[in-house]
């Protein structure tokens, strides 16, 4: 047994990793510009496919994308798999600052906007793309060939799931840690799942929109599927498998996957290493098929609501009025919310679309949202929990609390200007008993994917979000006694932008769907 079970390890992890106010004041830790990190991870010598720039548009409504579960049936082909890729990692915008530095703008959102997270392909039966193992390079939007031949065989096995074996691709998206850890050190390792869960989010939505079957794959062992990308494993990781497209005939048997030699153009001229991210992975990876099988059977039994959902939302609204695609575009993180109100449809369907469950290997449901409501319409300023089940808001404490929320946020006044501020919080010790250290992993998966759906059902309605970061006891105080034994996961804050809603940029050419 790894040692995935041994799950004091990722208590160690989050504790060590913990803000509090005297920790951010002390850290000492200051931004090195001349050592920070390409926005692109780049392969030289390799084989280049590019990308149709001519790929089909995600028009359905924004709210019905990310919440429909994406189980259609059409053909994956180049175009499809073009706009997927896109829509989840692709740069939708480019801005010139003064002196020459350019900033690329990606579909979904990362913190600090560092962007660590890649997307791989493993593809046999995409119709237009030949058999191989592709790395996708977002800024020249195109697929770079790291191997020959139809793999997913190979991946099938990684994850005990013979499906994916005769899906047409699976996406896989990794972690590069320096890209990260340049501005986050160590607590890197969190933020690797909250971008990855927020791409996720798009992934899925896209999917949905263009009649594309996908759906999420959490286990897996680690050193094949890093191993079959040729990653190097101490310095980026594999996160989470995608397989998309209808299922086919079973994938033949996968060639012998060989150790890979292609040159990768370094990010800086340095780099730091921190063991404490590198330890985090590797004490929730797993070494084994079957392990991965006895990892999926895991238990999970959440503990049972308690208190009464006293505030009833409006019932959700079923559309947006924007399509996935225009939000997509649209999006980008608040930098300064007005203080203005939302109404309590507009939040009421942000919350319900966000939380509907998600197609994976593993339940939904590990992590609970809590709210600081500041200006919403039909809704009392206060501290709440929010019941999925019931979908109503039940009251902890009444009070305007803006203060204390942009103090919870690190002391950054987005945390209380906003309309509402979202904490997502885990039962940690519920989480670990079920899942081992990976369960932690997963939390903070969902807790991004459930961010990255508050965005775009924001930006779909036609206001703002952005991902904060926050004191991790004092939110768990603020929110206690209701709270006692969850642990804070993240937090995202919607509200109105100081400059308006989005409007979209002129996208690439694209053809409709």
């Amino acid at each position: 047994m790894s040692g995935n079970r041994h799950f004091d390890a990722a208590r160690r992890y989050h504790d060590a990793t913990a803000h509090t106010p005297q920790s951010v004041r002390t850290s000492g830790h200051r931004l090195d510009w001349d050592t920070k990190p390409e926005p692109f991870k780049i392969y030289p010598d390799l084989p280049v496919v590019p990308l149709p720039r001519d790929f089909p548009v995600p028009a359905q409504d924004a709210l019905v994308a990310m919440s429909a579960p994406p189980a259609g049936e059409a053909r994956l082909d180049l175009e499809r798999l073009a706009a997927i890729l896109f829509f989840t990692a692709g740069v939708t915008k480019r801005k010139e600052y003064p002196g020459g530095g350019m900033m690329y703008f990606r579909a979904a959102p990362s913190t600090g906007a560092l962007y660590q997270t890649e997307v791989y392909v493993v593809a046999a039966a995409v119709t237009g793309l030949a058999p191989g193992v592709y790395h996708f390079s977002p800024g020249d939007f195109a697929l770079r060939r790291l191997r020959d031949g139809d793999f997913r065989g190979a991946l099938a096995i990684a994850a005990a799931d013979d499906d994916m074996g005769g899906c047409p691709a699976t996406l896989v998206l990794t972690g590069i840690y320096w890209r990260n850890t340049w501005k986050y050190q160590a607590r890197g390792y969190r933020h690797l799942f909250w971008d990855s869960g927020s791409m996720l989010a798009n992934l899925l939505a896209a999917a949905s929109a263009l009649d594309v079957p996908a759906r999420v794959v959490t286990g897996f062992v680690e050193v094949e599927v890093n191993g079959l990308l040729g990653v190097d494993a101490e310095k980026e990781g594999a996160l989470l498998l995608a397989p998309v497209g209808a299922p086919g005939r079973p994938a033949p048997e996968s060639p012998v996957v060989t150790a890979l030699t292609t040159s990768v153009i370094p990010l800086s001229p340095s780099d730091v290493d921190y063991p404490l991210l590198r330890d985090a992975y590797a004490n929730s990876s797993l070494d084994a098929e079957g392990e991965v099988h006895a990892w999926r059977e895991a238990d999970w039994s959440p503990a049972p609501v308690v208190g009464d959902s006293s505030v009833a939302l409006p019932a959700p609204r079923a559309t947006a009025d924007r399509a996935l695609a225009e939000t997509i575009l649209a999006r980008g993180s608040t930098r300064e919310f007005s203080g203005a109100a939302i109404s309590a449809d507009q939040l009421s369907a942000a919350l319900w679309h966000a939380t509907r469950g998600w197609p994976a290997d593993i339940p939904s449901g590990l992590v609970d949202l809590y709210l600081s409501v500041h200006a919403v319409e039909g809704i009392e300023p206060g501290a709440y929990a929010y019941r999925p089940a019931a979908h109503a808001l039940e009251l902890i404490r009444r009070g305007e609390f803006r203060g204390e929320s942009a103090h919870l946020c690190l002391d950054q006044a987005l945390g209380g200007m906003s309309a509402a501020t979202v904490f997502f919080l885990s039962d940690l010790s519920l989480v670990l008993d079920a899942f081992g250290n990976r369960g932690y992993r997963v939390a903070n998966l969902e807790a991004g994917l459930i961010g990255g759906r508050l965005y775009l059902a924001a930006y779909g309605q036609r206001f703002g979000a952005t991902g904060l970061t926050f004191y991790d006891r004092e939110v768990a105080a603020f929110f206690a006694p209701h709270a006692t034994g969850k642990d804070p996961l993240f937090v995202t804050a919607l509200g109105r932008s100081v400059r308006g809603p989005g409007k979209s940029p002129a996208p690439l050419q694209m053809t409709r769907a």
